[in-house]
């Protein structure tokens, strides 16, 4: 009873630190958002992330083009830097259409 008891203890704070992570890169990909494109867009991330649900960002982020999905919404931004694109990505799929969340 005791080695499961154990188990169950280390899985949850395991799946802690899992979903930690994904937000993290959510308010890190806010804040990106905010810092590179919120002027040139004209409106928010969390306006942009309900553009698509969840499914929809993944494939365009599994394809490569969340650039340039990004750049047909607002043409006056920049492109992203490679680096942020992930974070950013993360964020955006975190507040899509259909995830129920909504950023703070």
């Amino acid at each position: 009873m005791r080695k499961l008891l154990t188990l169950i203890f280390a899985v949850v704070v395991g799946l802690s630190f899992v979903s930690t992570a994904s937000f993290a890169g959510a308010a890190k990909g806010q804040k990106l958002f905010i810092k590179k494109m919120k002027k040139p867009c004209g409106f928010s991330g969390g306006v942009m992330a309900k553009k698509h649900t969840q499914g929809e960002w993944k494939a365009i982020q599994d394809a490569g083009k969340l650039n340039d999905e990004l750049i047909s919404f607002c043409p006056k931004a920049k492109p992203l830097k490679a680096k942020y694109v992930s974070h950013v990505y993360d964020f955006l799929y975190n507040y899509a259409s259909d995830s129920g969340n909504v950023p703070s």
